[in-house]
């Protein structure tokens, strides 16, 4: 199996985890652009998830596992839902890459309209209530008291942000966005102010979780790899730049377009009232991760233009591409415009 030497793997899975059975089963659940993610099943029907970065040249900082397995081992300590850390291995023998070893977590991954008819309608409000509830409890944890305060840097966290993607942008290009640069340009103008620092998740959606839907809860947060230190807001203005709208229109990865769930404009008000900061300026933070995803893609699209995507004589996956950077860089001067 692509990404898993299953002799030398299987060696370590039953040397380092605690109750893992010989012989294991391989599935890959998530593959990709991002780091790859299996279940592992074993043979007394134990069940795991083994995360490790993509096949071929990557960074190793943007698939750091040990990072990602420290800040996950870190969050488990407090009531956010997490995966249980089993295991790290950093021995690049074992498996040609890091690797870490988690729990398996039931529940659905709500990324798509067609994916909120597996939770009942009437548990979508009670769903959308604990999404954000779970993100307000991720942003009260005390940085320090659970290991993560040397993380990163803690203040100026949109600054260093504009500057990062400002240079991607510069990097990563293939065309002129009007949208791009005039976002920019609001954005390193009207910093608001930092008002205390927390865990930032970086890529907080529902698309990102699992939910048990007979209950309507969010049984595990996944994906940490983007989590830093930083702007609480943040989070939430990314949560806005995938909810449906007042129009009806919501990203394909998103659930919210479906019956049932609250507005954004109702889990900001949550928010508000769970963590008592003020969130006036929320369309500034929508703005923000709008624009920085709107970089990312653009990023995407020249990687396959240049063939590094495998899959570049796709036309449809390169259109989708091509038009979800501008519509991502509308949706951001879209916000910036409501600010003035």
């Amino acid at each position: 199996m692509q990404g898993i030497d299953v002799e030398r793997v299987s060696d370590w899975l039953a040397a380092n985890i605690e109750g893992a059975v010989a012989p294991f089963r391989f599935e890959l659940i998530v593959g990709g652009r991002s780091n790859l993610t299996f279940r592992v099943t074993d043979g007394a029907d134990g069940r795991y998830v083994l995360r490790r970065p993509p096949t071929g040249h990557v960074l190793a900082t943007a698939h750091d596992m040990a990072r990602e397995h420290r800040i996950i081992s870190a969050v488990g300590r407090t009531g956010v839902p997490v995966p249980r850390t089993r295991g790290l291995c950093t021995d690049e023998a074992v498996n040609g890459a890091p690797f870490y070893v988690m729990e398996f977590v039931d529940g659905v991954v709500l990324d798509s309209p067609e994916q909120a008819e597996l939770l009942p309608i009437e548990l979508r409000a009670a769903a959308c209530e604990h999404l954000i509830d779970v993100l307000a409890d991720l942003h009260a944890a005390d940085v320090d008291e659970i290991g993560l305060g040397d993380l990163a840097r803690r203040e100026g966290y949109v600054e260093r942000q504009i500057k990062r993607w400002s240079t991607q942008w510069e990097n990563s290009r293939t065309r002129e966005i009007a949208a791009i640069e005039e976002v920019a340009r609001h954005l390193a103008a009207n910093v608001p102010e930092q008002r205390g620092v927390s865990i930032a998740h970086g890529d907080f959606r529902f698309g990102n979780c699992l939910v048990d839907v007979s209950s309507g809860r969010v049984a595990a947060v996944l994906d940490w790899e983007l989590c830093t230190l930083g702007d609480p807001l943040a989070d939430l203005g990314y949560l806005g730049v995938y909810w449906v709208g007042p129009d009806g229109e919501g990203r394909h990865n998103d659930p919210t377009a479906a019956p049932g769930f609250l507005s954004y404009a109702e889990v900001v008000e949550r928010y508000a009232r769970r963590t008592g900061r003020d969130v006036s300026q929320i369309d500034y933070y929508v703005a923000f991760s709008s624009w920085r995803l709107a970089v990312i893609s653009e990023g995407v699209y020249a990687r396959y233009l240049h063939g590094a995507m495998g899959d570049q004589n796709d036309p449809e996956a390169l259109e989708l591409v091509r038009t979800g950077t501008i519509d991502l860089a509308e949706k951001a001067l879209d916000a910036v415009r409501r600010l003035a």
